[in-house]
């Protein structure tokens, strides 16, 4: 903690300053009086909504881990500053073979871990193989590597060899249309195997890697410390340190970045938007996302292990108004499960209309005795990309369900024990959304939508399985044409839209609020990767 320099006078050091006053290069009691200052510190505060659940990112899923993550780990590819095309990462140049089944990397010279360890392709190899071999030695260290096993790479990846110190091969069990743009995901980062060693399971708290930015320091749901790699092979980034605070409430957050205590704010309040556009000193920065918000309805509780009640939830509740209030036109109305900015969008399917009417028909067909019991409705405590306000958007869907017949109990968890909670399907509704990890429909259909990731720990926390839809999407991971995967996507999206799985609300623009002597950030639809590119001007 900083306190207040005290500087004391000695009368020595009086009558040297005194006599210093009558000569042109006078000397004082530290030295010369022309030595140089130093030039002040850059030091990025970003002002997010929630803090980080861990920092070993291969055991992690959510927005917050993979935003520090991806600044102190490499990749071997990675997504370009302002989209999600794949650019070298720590691989320099990759080729496959003709049929898709073996991937060739071959690896950048001299890069080191920051612990001085080098990065070569036994790393990288370690770094893969504790995540599908069983016999690894770390395998069972830290918990479940939950996006190695959503999106099927258990099933895809057989083995990932060390052909030499800089050449890493990988051979797939089948081809799969987006292995690249996968690996460019923060849960296949290369870690240090000398670090991992050190921490064991506790190398999610103390993490070392590649990127740009070194880890310095934690304090759990305060602040997050990061410090410059000076040695980075990208480049050293103008900023000495990026902290990361969490501030929960979008009013303080607003506050801290007019008093400039902070100079970056995720997920402004929808309200705030024409008094932030008005401060000179504050940016508004906006794009098209990649994300949906939903609601999850768990089909394994009754009663939306029917289907019609599913149906009767879409119906019931008014998503125009509540993204025409609660948006402020900042989203649009959601009808699938990712949005019309990701190829392969179904645009000619028809949403569910706003009708209680026919949600009361659906639910006395259902049950002709009526709900008999007061569900339970998991709502987000704090805002994210998709949901800016979510206790608001919580509370006029209960409202809407309320109207119809439905009750629900909305219950709030900060956000590592919600995430924790609602993939062990404890919620009858469980408020939850997606961003984008790469621009591929088998990004959001297969984490969120297939059976095999219908259990504990859930991707797909709404429990539903169809067995249609899982073999629409395998067979999409295998086609190399893309004409071919519109059509399967369309199809499975066609799918989960009849069954209702989710009440989908709404697809939200990426929004984010700067001081105006912030340059250099650029929003990319994904990812905070390239946030060491960023730098302050006085």
């Amino acid at each position: 903690m900083r306190g207040h320099l005290v500087k004391r006078t000695t009368p020595t050091c009086q009558i040297a300053l005194l006599v210093s006053l009558f000569l042109i290069a006078g000397v004082g009691c530290r030295g010369k009086t022309d030595k140089p200052k130093s030039a002040p510190a850059q030091v990025l505060v970003f002002g997010r909504g929630a803090d980080s659940v861990g920092l070993d990112a291969a055991h992690e899923e959510d927005g917050e881990s993979f935003k520090v993550a991806e600044l102190i780990f490499d990749t071997l590819v990675q997504y370009q500053q302002a989209s999600t095309d794949i650019e070298p990462g720590l691989a320099t140049e990759w080729e496959s073979s003709p049929d898709g089944l073996v991937w060739t990397f071959h690896l950048r010279e001299g890069v080191l871990f920051h612990d001085g360890t080098p990065v070569d392709a036994e790393a990288v190899v370690f770094s893969f193989e504790r995540q599908y071999d069983p016999a690894h030695p770390y395998h069972n260290v830290g918990g479940p590597y939950l996006y190695w096993t959503a999106l099927g790479l258990d099933e895809i990846i057989g083995k990932v060899s060390a052909l030499d110190s800089k050449t890493v091969e990988v051979r797939l069990n089948r081809a799969y249309a987006p292995l690249l743009s996968a690996l460019a995901v923060p849960a296949f980062s290369v870690v240090s195997p000398t670090a991992l060693r050190q921490w064991g399971a506790d190398f999610k708290s103390h993490p070392v890697g590649s990127g740009p930015f070194k880890f310095v320091e934690w304090r759990r749901d305060d602040r997050l410390v990061l410090e410059r790699n000076d040695d980075y092979w990208g480049g050293k980034s103008a900023l000495d340190q990026i902290v990361f605070r969490s501030i929960p409430d979008n009013a303080a957050r607003l506050i801290e970045i007019e008093q400039g205590t902070i100079h970056v704010l995720e997920y402004p309040d929808p309200e705030n938007l024409e008094a932030i556009r008005s401060n000179p000193d504050l940016v508004l920065m906006e794009q098209p996302g990649m994300t949906v918000g939903y609601i999850a309805l768990n089909n394994d509780h009754a009663p939306f292990n029917d289907p019609r009640v599913r149906r009767a939830i879409n119906h019931a509740v008014n998503k125009t108004a509540i993204v025409e209030k609660l948006f402020s036109g900042l989203a649009v109305p959601a009808k699938n499960p990712f949005p019309p900015t990701v190829w392969g969008y179904n645009d000619s399917i028809q949403g569910y209309e706003y009708s209680p009417e026919k949600a009361r028909a659906l639910l006395k067909e259902a049950l002709p005795k009526g709900m008999d019991r007061e569900l339970t409705f998991y709502a987000l405590s704090a805002p994210r990309p998709y949901f800016l306000n979510p206790s608001q958007v919580a509370l006029a869907v209960q409202s809407d369900l309320q109207a119809v017949g439905i009750r629900t109990r909305i219950e709030t968890y900060e956000w590592g024990t919600h995430l924790e909670k609602v993939k062990n399907g404890d919620h009858d509704l469980a408020m939850l959304g997606w961003i984008a990890d790469y621009a591929d429909p088998d990004n959001f259909l297969y984490f969120n939508l297939d059976k095999s990731n219908a259990k504990p720990p859930a991707g797909n926390i709404a429990f539903y399985r169809n067995d249609r839809v899982h073999e629409l999407l395998v067979n999409a991971q295998i086609e190399s044409n893309h004409e071919r995967r519109v059509a399967l996507y369309g199809e499975v999206q066609q799918i989960v839209h009849d069954d209702a799985p989710w009440l989908p609300i709404a697809h939200a623009q990426n929004v984010v609020v700067t001081r105006r002597n912030v340059s250099g950030l650029v929003l990319n639809p994904t990812s905070w990767r390239h946030l060491w590119r960023v730098s302050l001007a006085p």
